[in-house]
C-alpha cells in the first residue's frame, strides 16, 4: 500500500508560486497525487460582523472540491455547503489566523481560497500549507506597495495527516490508507512547535496514549520538513 515509502516519509511535495495571475498570492500545492490551487485575495475593509472600532483586520478561508477531483463526480456546492466543507474552511481559517497579528493589518481582509483539483488524501492539510504560502506572498506585495506598514506574519504554519493503518503509525496518508485507517489524525503546528490543531479520532477500537504521542511526534517531524521546503518557494 505504501509503494516503497517509509511509514514516517512524506509524499513528494511541490509548491508552484504565482500559479494564477489575478490573485495577489497564488500557489499550486501538490502532496503526491493531491493537488490544490490556493489563492489569496485582498479587500479593503473588514467583515460586517466586526466592530467598526476593532483595530484588527481579518483572514478567512473558503474550500471546495472540484467536481472531477474525486474518483466519482462530486456535486458543486452552489447554494448550501456541506458540514464537512464548513469544518474544513473553519480549520484553514483559524490555522492561518493563528500565525498572524491581525492588528498589523487594519481594515484589510485576506481571503484564502483552496480549490482541490485532484484529491488523494490530505486535502485540508495541503490547503493549509498552500494557503500559508499564498498568504505570505500577498503580504510581501502589500508591504512593497505600502498597503501594510508592518509584516503581520508571526511565524510559518504547516499541517499534515497521520494515522494508524494495519497497526502501524503512518505519516501523510493517501486516500486508500485513510479509508482503511484505524486511527485518523490531522495536525497543525507553527514553526516553533506550538499546537493549533491536534485532532485524532479512533475509527474503530480505542487507541493508547503511547500511540497518540507516536502519531504526534511523526506528524511534528513531517511538519518541520514541510516548513523547510517553504524557504525554497
Amino acid at each position: 500500500m505504501r509503494k516503497n515509502r517509509k511509514n514516517d516519509e512524506l509524499r513528494e511535495i511541490k509548491f508552484t508560486k504565482d500559479f494564477t495571475k489575478h490573485a495577489l498570492g497564488s500557489v499550486l500545492v501538490e502532496f503526491g497525487d493531491t493537488k490544490v490551487i490556493t489563492t489569496a485575495s485582498v479587500e479593503e475593509g473588514k467583515p460586517k460582523w466586526m466592530d467598526k472600532e476593532d483595530p484588527r483586520g481579518w483572514v478567512t478561508a473558503e474550500y471546495s472540491l472540484l467536481p472531477s477531483s474525486t474518483n466519482t463526480r462530486c456535486q458543486r456546492e452552489r447554494t448550501k455547503i456541506s458540514g464537512r466543507t464548513q469544518e474544513i474552511q473553519r480549520l484553514i481559517g483559524r490555522s492561518l489566523r493563528a500565525c498572524v497579528d491581525l492588528e498589523k493589518m487594519p481594515d484589510i481582509t485576506i481571503t484564502i481560497d483552496a480549490d482541490v483539483i485532484q484529491a488523494d488524501g490530505g486535502t485540508r492539510t495541503a490547503s493549509i500549507c498552500g494557503g500559508f504560502l499564498a498568504l505570505k506572498i500577498a503580504v510581501e506585495k502589500l508591504l512593497k506597495n505600502g498597503k501594510l506598514k508592518e509584516n503581520p506574519i508571526i511565524e510559518p504554519v504547516a499541517a499534515i495527516s497521520a494515522g494508524i493503518v494495519e497497526d502501524e503509525v503512518r505519516l501523510d496518508l493517501t486516500y486508500e490508507e485513510d479509508s482503511h485507517a484505524r486511527v485518523d489524525s490531522n495536525v497543525v503546528l507553527t514553526k516553533s512547535g506550538k499546537i493549533i490543531e491536534f485532532q485524532t479520532t479512533a475509527e474503530g477500537e480505542p487507541y493508547t496514549f503511547d500511540k497518540m504521542i507516536e502519531i504526534f511526534n511523526v506528524a511534528k517531524s513531517g511538519i518541520e520538513k514541510i516548513i523547510k521546503l517553504y524557504d525554497l518557494v
